[in-house]
């Protein structure tokens, strides 16, 4: 199977809005079926990424708490969500693909690239997980780069696809429970945050 997955840090100090308990540098898989605090857990991690200082453009700093964290995630032009697709073997859950450091959900298409263009694509490092485009088979390797046998898997390029569609509607299905959940939580920022998600995921808002 392949979901896409947030890699989410500790939060045992925020009160901006209800968050789930997770520990750090684990994943949480993004679909339609999460808890409204785990929603929150997501949007408070994908904020967080981007919680860099705008340049100038971008306008001032706001001074409230809620704005402040948010100021990154509503101006940065380029957004980025920590994480990405995972491939696990339903039957033995091995893993063949985990995304690695500096990889993210926004760069989830590269594994179109891998279906029809450069054939290749990386996904992060520790581990280098990599997909490989060979004739008709998509070569899955979990650390390209380890010297102790790493797993590896072919699938067919149909069913990389099939994997792709639907851990695409994972993503939007996340997208539209996010959309509910700032309207209920985020209700003077909701629309400016779904639109920001959808940019950080890569996707088209919802409707």
């Amino acid at each position: 199977m392949m979901q896409p997955v947030l890699e989410i840090s500790a939060a045992d100090d925020f009160a901006l809005w209800p968050v789930g308990e997770h520990e750090s540098y684990g994943y949480l898989e993004l679909n339609g079926e999460l808890t409204p605090a785990e929603v929150g857990t997501a949007v408070m991690r994908i904020a967080d990424c981007n919680d860099f200082e705008p340049e100038e453009e971008h306008g001032p700093c706001p001074t409230d708490p809620l704005g402040t964290f948010l100021h990154g995630l509503l101006t940065m032009p380029d957004l980025f969500a920590a994480g990405g697709f995972r491939v696990t073997d339903n039957t033995t859950d091995i893993v063949f693909v985990e995304p690695g450091c500096c990889n993210g959900l926004e760069t989830w298409r590269d594994w179109l690239d891998v279906l029809d263009g450069t054939g290749c694509s990386y996904f992060g490092h520790d581990p280098s997980s990599v997909a490989e485009r060979v004739g008709d088979i998509v070569r899955l390797t979990l650390d390209a780069h380890g010297t102790d046998g790493s797993p590896v898997i072919e699938l067919s390029v149909d069913q990389i696809r099939r994997l792709v569609a639907g851990a695409q509607q994972d993503l939007q299905d996340f997208l539209s429970l996010a959309e509910t959940w700032a309207e209920q939580h985020l209700p003077a920022h909701a629309a400016a945050v779904t639109a920001a998600l959808a940019r950080a995921l890569d996707l088209v808002p919802t409707q």
